[in-house]
């Protein structure tokens, strides 16, 4: 095998690490990969020079995740849609709605009804600038510093925002949910403020393309019993849900 082909090969599968995970960070692909710093180095820089992903301190970011995507650039846009469309299920008018960013969210977002009517609190500036084309939802934005890694609001004015509330329902998406690792990041701000959200929450849904189950990364957001809905695109009943069926989380 050529030392070309390999190359191709690492580059292919940092896309796919990146397309399914949103970002990824560059010691996470060195270990993946088992290769240097400098060589995931290189191959960032000509994978954003090809336009095929975005540079972000630390590690690299889907291109669908950018404020100027378009939807062709959303990875696996169809099973999203299908995961906005269980997800609008849990939707009640007048609810307040507690919702993170992403491009799955980004999907419900788009289902909503022009004439429903609800409060959604957001802690993703992009989330709110989606929800501006929904003339009866009211939008309350929680300010902060933005986070380059996670373009989420992060920082102590957060966190304090966020225990002043309880929202009837928070939406979340994930990097990686596991049945023993629970749902994990790779970046301590975002998991923080993952937390606040959740214990800011009634109850909470998590939003996963089927790829992300079964994996593991390095921080904890909250382990699988803190979760009262598990949407993907699989139907409920599929086998691969089968080991994350409990008591208390419903699949839809």
């Amino acid at each position: 095998m050529s030392v070309s082909l390999l190359k191709k090969e690492r580059k292919d599968l940092i896309l796919k690490e990146i397309n399914i995970h949103t970002r990824i960070s560059l010691i996470e692909l060195t270990e993946k990969l088992n290769v240097s710093e400098d060589t995931v180095r290189r191959d960032l820089n000509e994978l954003a020079e090809e336009g095929d992903i975005i540079k972000i301190r630390g590690g690299a970011m889907s291109k669908a995740y950018h404020h100027n995507s378009s939807l062709k650039e959303t990875y696996a846009h169809s099973q999203k849609e299908i995961i906005g469309r269980k997800a609008l299920t849990l939707l009640k008018k007048g609810m307040l709605v507690l919702i993170g960013g992403g491009t799955t969210i980004r999907e419900l977002v788009k289902l909503i009804p022009e004439d429903f009517s609800a409060t959604f609190m957001t802690v993703n500036p992009l989330t709110a600038v989606e929800l501006l084309d929904k003339p009866n939802i009211e939008i309350l934005l929680i300010g902060g510093q933005v986070s380059r890694y996670s373009q989420m609001m992060v920082g102590g004015e957060v966190h304090q925002r966020l225990s002043e509330i309880k929202a009837d329902l928070c939406i979340i998406g994930t990097n990686a949910l596991d049945t023993q690792g629970g749902l994990t990041d790779s970046d301590w701000e975002t998991v923080q403020v993952k937390k606040s959200m959740i214990k800011a929450s009634a109850k909470v849904a998590v939003l996963s393309i089927s790829e992300k189950l079964n994996s593991v990364m390095k921080m904890k957001v909250a382990d699988l019993q803190e979760i009262d809905y598990l949407i993907t695109e699989l139907p409920s009943d599929s086998p691969v849900l089968s080991s994350f069926k409990n008591g208390q989380l419903e699949i839809l």
